[in-house]
């Protein structure tokens, strides 16, 4: 093959990682983070794309190629048709390392604002996305090629400057994950610099998020696609959600999460799960949601719309849920030794907030999401990766 030539891959030579389950359309495949069943209960718009959208979805091949041309169709949440949409970022890794990276405008959108949440399929053109600066010295290796978080991408074709084959068989552990906005990468920079892929590159994870923008809500068929999907290490990170759209009172939100670990425990009555709770988050540490936008500032400034005296009342405050998250997993793990519980203040707390502080108020930027992922590896998954291998 002459320099620049490329080939086409058969899309069944490479292997679909960090997906529920993956559609085989009349164009290609498309990957899920939910299955059908799950999809067909979606409560609202807003969830039908956040759960589109590929955190942790990752092409998993072997090649020696420093091309790689990769056809999609992307689609990207935007506020209506013509507005202008920021790049998405494909990362390549191998051996847990970034590699290489290219960049690509999603052709197709999904028309959904808090304004005006209507939520509808604006079709757009396929594109190419080429990643050319893969530099492997000519020699064959491990790849994967994770998709954007932000983008649906349905793979039309593949094309490469040398030959590939299937990957080898993935020895590392299973992690699966569910978690909010936070896990799902809002404000990262790339997927790789979402949390959850940062801790799970670093500690030698075979991730699978099913983490979702504003949908860490305890949805019972969420908890039964964990059921359902397999594992070595469960974790569940909730409560900012709960706070931010102020769904619950103390009252439901105690046997909604005994409920949520029942059912995943249908499916893995052994496996460890970790129960993880929210990050420092100024505005609901002591306050009652819902967080509201600052009608006094002109960007993006989270603030809590409700008060401290509606916490006494039974509302939620990120306080009392790190509390109650903590009394739940002491209650049950007399009978499940299996689960365990982490302070999200571990992870970013007061103290982090002034070295790196949330962009919006609500989330963390590109520093941040590095900071918990690094520290998720060293507190949860390398110390679990060591246990298996004594």
């Amino acid at each position: 093959m002459s320099a620049g030539d490329l080939r086409d891959i058969p899309l069944d030579t490479v292997e679909v990682r960090g997906a529920i389950t993956i559609e085989r359309t009349e164009r290609g495949l498309l990957p899920r983070r939910l299955p059908a069943w799950a999809r067909a209960q979606i409560p609202d718009p807003f969830m039908v794309q956040t759960t589109a959208e590929s955190a942790g979805i990752r092409l998993a091949l072997r090649t020696a190629a420093s091309v790689i041309e990769l056809d999609v169709s992307a689609t990207r949440m935007a506020a209506d048709e013509t507005v202008s949409l920021p790049p998405s970022h494909y990362d390549v890794t191998s051996g847990g390392e970034l590699v290489a990276r290219a960049s690509s405008i999603a052709g197709s959108r999904y028309v959904f604002s808090f304004e005006q949440p209507l939520g509808y399929a604006a079709p757009g053109p396929p594109t190419t996305v080429r990643i050319s600066d893969i530099d492997g010295g000519g020699r064959e290796r491990e790849l994967e090629l994770w998709f954007p978080f932000t983008d649906e991408v349905e793979v039309l074709g593949l094309r490469a400057d040398a030959p590939v084959t299937p990957p080898a068989p993935d020895g590392r552990p299973r992690w699966l994950h569910h978690g909010s906005s936070i896990s799902h990468g809002y404000r990262a920079d790339s997927t790789t610099g979402t949390w959850p892929v940062v801790a799970a590159l670093r500690a030698g994870a075979d991730l699978t998020s099913v983490a979702f923008s504003g949908n860490a809500m305890l949805d019972p068929f969420t908890a039964r696609t964990m059921r359902d999907a397999a594992a070595d290490l469960i974790s569940v990170k909730v409560g900012i959600n709960l706070v931010n759209g102020d769904v619950m009172r103390m009252r439901a939100f105690r046997p909604a999460v005994h409920g949520f670990l029942d059912t995943i425990r249908e499916g893995h009555p052994e496996t460890p799960v970790v129960v993880v709770s929210p990050i420092w988050c100024a505005p609901v540490e002591r306050a009652a949601g819902p967080t509201v936008q600052d009608p006094t500032r002109t960007y993006e400034w989270s603030i809590a719309g409700g008060t401290s005296a509606e916490v006494a009342q039974g509302k939620l405050s990120l306080a009392t849920i790190r509390t109650e998250l903590r009394d739940i997993v002491d209650r049950r793990r007399p009978e499940d030794p299996n689960l365990s519980y982490l302070d999200g203040l571990e992870l970013y707390s007061e103290r982090d907030a002034q070295r790196m502080p949330l962009p919006d108020n609500l989330h963390p930027g590109p520093d941040a999401q590095h900071h918990i992922g690094e520290r998720f590896a060293e507190l949860v998954l390398e110390p679990f990766i060591a246990a298996r291998s004594r």
